[in-house]
C-alpha cells in the first residue's frame, strides 16, 4: 500500500485529493498537513512513500520543506503540485529534491498515475514543463565541468545518464542501446550509486548542470 500525505494549505483541496486516491485500491491518505513546517514534522513521523506538495505554503514553501525533508535524510518522494508553472519553481523544485511536478489541473488518472510513478523512483514532469525546463536551462550561464564522481562511471553508464537526461524511459534507453530492461536498470543504478543520487530528477539536474547534456545538442 502506498502511502500518502496531503500538504496544502487549503482543506477543499486537500479533501478533493483525498476522494481521489480513496478510491484506489493501493494507495492510501496517511496524514494531512497546512504549511511546509507542519509537512516537515508529519513526514518524519508519518514516515509516508509520497508527499503531494503544494508550493505555496505559509511559514515555509514547499520548496524550502522539500529541502528540509532532504537534508533530514526523509525517503519520501515528493511531488510537487501547483496553479504556477514558472520556471524558477520547476527548477528549485527539483535541486531541493521534488521527484515530480504537476499543475493542480492535472486530470485524476494523471494525479494517480503520478503518485505511482515517483514511489518507484522515476522522475515525472508534466509533459508542458519539459519543455520550459530545457529552455531554462539555455537561458543559464555555461555549465561548469561534471563533478569528480562522473569519472567512476563506465562508457555504459554514461550512455545510460545522458539518455535519461533526455528523457527516455528505462524500456526506451533498451532499444537505443541494443540492451535489456534489466540490464539498463542495472547499469542506471550503478550511476546513482556512484554519483549518491537519489532518484531519476537528480540524474537529470547533474547531467545539465555539469555539461553532460546540452539542450538542444544531439550526442
Amino acid at each position: 500500500m502506498i502511502g500518502v500525505l496531503l500538504a496544502d494549505d487549503q482543506a477543499l483541496v486537500r479533501e478533493g485529493f483525498r476522494l481521489i486516491i480513496e478510491v484506489e485500491p493501493d494507495i492510501e491518505v496517511v496524514g494531512e498537513a497546512g504549511d511546509g513546517l507542519e509537512t516537515v514534522e508529519q513526514a518524519k513521523r508519518l514516515r509516508p512513500d509520497v508527499i503531494l506538495m503544494d508550493i505555496r505554503m505559509p511559514g515555509l514553501d514547499g520548496i524550502a520543506a522539500t529541502r528540509r525533508l532532504a537534508q533530514a535524510g526523509v525517503p519520501a518522494r515528493v511531488l510537487m503540485l501547483t496553479t504556477f508553472d514558472r520556471d524558477d519553481y520547476l527548477y528549485e523544485a527539483m535541486k531541493a529534491g521534488a521527484s515530480g511536478f504537476l499543475l493542480k489541473d492535472a486530470r485524476r488518472d494523471q494525479l494517480v498515475h503520478a503518485i505511482r510513478t515517483v514511489v518507484t523512483g522515476d522522475a515525472l514532469l508534466a509533459p508542458a514543463l519539459v519543455r520550459r525546463l530545457v529552455e531554462d536551462f539555455c537561458r543559464r550561464p555555461p555549465p561548469g565541468g561534471p563533478p569528480p564522481a562522473v569519472a567512476k562511471l563506465t562508457e555504459r553508464e554514461l550512455e545510460v545518464l545522458r539518455l535519461v537526461a533526455r528523457g527516455l524511459s528505462n524500456t526506451e534507453i533498451a532499444k537505443e542501446l541494443f540492451l535489456s530492461e534489466a540490464t539498463v536498470k542495472t547499469h542506471l543504478a550503478h550511476v546513482m550509486q556512484k554519483l549518491d543520487l537519489r532518484d531519476r530528477v537528480q540524474a537529470v539536474v547533474l547531467a545539465y548542470e555539469s555539461g553532460l547534456v546540452r539542450p538542444g545538442v544531439e550526442d
